[in-house]
């Protein structure tokens, strides 16, 4: 299990903190450290769906112009801008045998998917 995030982030330390508790063995992906791909931003897109990968309630995001917020429109858009800021990405993001199963943090969904 591969849990993908910024450390500093406190819904990736409450995410963290609910693996811990009930453990579940992962590793921690730094993707302001380690970055991201654009074949890895597609596969997420593919599963959760691109604008749902857009943390759009962050303070990166919430930085833009509206006409730049209105440019991120498609999801080739969406990659370039995620990868030049990653902090934008939505998180965490947990990934079980390859593939995403987790978007965000709530502990009931973590307890279904993971129980």
């Amino acid at each position: 299990m591969i849990v993908y995030g910024i450390p500093n982030c406190n819904t990736v330390k409450k995410a963290q903190d609910w693996l811990k508790e009930n453990h579940v063995d992962f590793e921690f992906h730094d993707f302001k450290k380690k970055g991201v791909t654009a074949e890895k931003l597609t596969e997420w897109f593919d599963t959760f769906g691109w604008e749902k990968v857009i943390n759009k309630n962050g303070l990166t995001f919430k930085k833009l112009s509206k006409e730049e917020q209105a440019e991120i429109n498609s999801p080739s858009a969406a990659i370039s801008y995620l990868m030049q800021n990653t902090s934008a990405i939505k998180r965490p993001i947990v990934e079980q045998d390859g593939k995403a199963i987790l978007l965000g943090f709530l502990a009931e969904n973590y307890h279904e998917k993971l129980k």
